[in-house]
């Protein structure tokens, strides 16, 4: 039955199933409708403007209007819509992309496998670490380590990787081998005391310690985002990374770097990695890849990875692996167009120069009674809530004041994401002076209203 447009709130709650949510309270609620977008800028069903603090979900760097994506992605469907990349097939989008990324990435990346998301991507790093193992005669190595809090997808395989409560709670995660190390957020972690160099001490002794315990022979790979973003955007402790990869080469363990979120410019670098001073042996990327104006993603892999691999596709016969929209040619001539762009505009640079009052327009709001800590780097920032500064101490039931804020935001014409006690920031990487200007000022009216709302429900 066709549906008047007026009708599409009451078709939503009747039909759809929306990720992230809960289903019973979006029957009560219903959704926010997204009708137009305008760079940094987003307009709902009512005609209520929005600055997209978030980049849709950390991911449209070009901004919600690009019409040289849209060209691109019209041009390429009349030309040739869609081809598969099995058994030998190939186009030229998908060859240009994977040239472009070679380039980009850090020296020594140098071949590229295509998905069609970050949990998909992730997914197949799992599955090429047994695949070489085996390959190599090591059957045993198929363990990997990960972090609380980190993010990194959620498929069956993937989402064992993540390390948060809701991606496992009856889903019945995680279904393989691996462990969670402590969550590498200074504020939150330390021990009383404990100075960040020794922070960092501690959770290397950890990782080692761990790496130990298990057998080195049993551990495939040790999987994380530079900068933890769905999380609640937690930058590491200063020698994190490079500690971290160092313990990684000592006992031969793949390192992977998840850069889905903190790709293409977003920490103020071209890469999370290059910004903590590290280099991968498996870099994933996704959403600032294409601005997710189409999904795409891509394991962009060493030398070493690859040639184990290949040996193991030439012993059985192929690599029995791969998706029908493995580098799809509209979404990979959409992603090279994009790259293009990020680049022509030097937004990387962008984010780079605006870091500084970015952050710092953040950290004003340090001493505000609601807020715990603000932490960030480059154009991706996190506001974490607490009762008690001094403590650590969150508010009850977690997460309840962050989902505040968050609401009073959209209110204020700001969307921003709460991720248990933090509220996250991540524009678009086209973000101006004036933008940063007007989520700062709105965010604060947000802060300063929900301080209200806690003093009369008794909360502080």
């Amino acid at each position: 039955m066709n549906q008047r447009p007026n009708s599409l709130h009451a078709s939503d709650i009747a039909h759809s199933m929306h990720p992230y949510t809960n289903m019973r309270l979006h029957e009560e609620k219903g959704p926010m409708i997204m009708t137009k977008g305008d760079g940094a800028r987003v307009y709902d069903s009512d005609g209520k403007e929005y600055i997209e603090a978030l980049a849709g979900l950390w991911s449209v760097a070009v901004g919600f209007s690009e019409t040289r994506l849209a060209d691109v992605a019209y041009e390429q469907l009349k030309k040739l819509p869609y081809y598969h990349t099995f058994a030998h097939k190939a186009h030229e989008p998908s060859i240009r992309l994977a040239e472009k990324l070679v380039e980009m990435t850090p020296e020594g990346l140098n071949r590229v496998f295509f998905t069609n998301s970050g949990s998909e991507a992730n997914d197949t790093v799992i599955k090429m670490a047994w695949f070489l193992n085996n390959g190599l005669g090591r059957p045993e190595k198929k363990k990997f380590l990960a972090r609380n809090k980190a993010y990194h997808g959620i498929t069956i395989a993937s989402g064992s990787l993540t390390g948060l409560p809701a991606n496992h709670k009856d889903f019945d995660l995680p279904a393989i081998p691996v462990t969670h190390l402590t969550t590498p957020h200074y504020w939150k972690f330390a021990n009383e005391g404990e100075s960040e160099a020794e922070f960092t001490a501690r959770l290397l002794k950890e990782l080692e310690d761990t790496i130990l315990a298990e057998g080195p022979e049993t551990i495939a790979g040790f999987i994380g985002e530079p900068v933890m973003g769905a999380g609640g955007v937690m930058t590491p402790p200063e020698g994190y990374w490079p500690g971290v990869a160092e313990i990684c080469a000592k006992y031969d363990i793949l390192l992977v770097a998840d850069e889905v979120i903190n790709g293409f410019g977003r920490t103020g670098a071209r890469f999370g990695c290059e910004r903590y001073g590290f280099t991968p042996d498996i870099l994933v990327t996704s959403k600032q890849l294409t601005s997710s104006y189409m999904p795409l993603a891509a394991i962009v892999v060493n030398d070493k990875v690859y040639n184990a691999i290949a040996d193991n596709t030439a012993k059985l016969g192929t690599f029995g692996h791969g998706f029908t929209g493995s580098g799809h040619p509209v979404a990979c001539a959409v992603g090279l167009e994009n790259l293009k762009i990020i680049e022509e505009k030097d937004l990387m640079g962008n984010a780079a120069r605006l870091e500084p009052m970015f952050q710092e327009g953040l950290r004003k709001f340090a001493d505000h009674p609601l807020v715990g800590e603000v932490r960030g780097i480059g154009l991706i920032a996190g506001v974490e809530m607490a009762k008690d500064r001094e403590k650590r101490q969150s508010f009850e039931p977690a997460g309840m004041m962050a989902a505040k804020v968050t609401a009073l935001c959209a209110e204020e014409g700001l969307i921003v994401r709460s991720v248990y006690e933090t509220v996250a920031f991540c524009p678009p990487l086209i973000v101006t002076e004036e933008d940063i200007e007007q989520i700062l000022a709105r965010f604060g009216r947000a802060l300063d209203r929900a301080l209200d709302w806690a003093k009369e429900e008794g909360l502080l």
